[in-house]
């Protein structure tokens, strides 16, 4: 039987991208995603819920993470659940983190707005090029290419 990991997030960047590079050169994006969920509890009043997701994005998707969102700009998101490991410096414990590993990017709103732009959505996938009107098959994911990427090599 096949498995399946993905995640599918639609929500607001909680602050800019923080953009690195691995020794070897290759970018690597961290952005914070909030989602919001509105609720009813058991008195009948409605509850706002926000949810936090940590998301990672390599390469290419990377480097328009950096250049396109900012704070508070609504995006599109699909991608996979990663938990990765290391060894804490200062107390020695293991610690752990699960994130999202992004494939498909789309820009939901104008650049530098928070999400209300005239531009429209635009959209981008691991793979392919930044223009949406000619897509390209997604023969390589960011973490295909090249050398294998470890977990020492993500400097977060």
């Amino acid at each position: 039987m096949k498995s399946v990991n993905k995640v599918i997030l639609i929500g607001n960047l909680g602050k800019d991208p923080e953009v690195k590079f691995t020794p070897q050169g290759t970018p690597v994006a961290k952005i914070t995603i909030a989602t919001n969920e509105r609720f009813k509890d058991k008195d009948g009043q409605w509850q706002d819920r926000t949810e936090w997701h940590n998301v990672v994005l390599w390469q290419r998707l990377a480097e328009i993470a950096g250049e396109y969102l900012k704070k508070g700009g609504k995006v599109y998101i699909e991608g996979r659940l990663q938990t990765r490991s290391w060894d804490d410096k200062q107390t020695g414990q293991k610690k752990y983190m699960t994130e999202i590993v992004g494939s498909d990017l789309v820009l939901l709103g104008g650049r530098g707005e928070g999400g209300g732009g005239e531009s429209g959505a635009r959209g981008v996938s691991s793979g392919n090029n930044f223009d949406q009107r000619t897509p390209e098959p997604e023969h390589a994911t960011a973490s295909a290419s090249g050398s294998p990427i470890t977990d020492e090599d993500i400097p977060f």
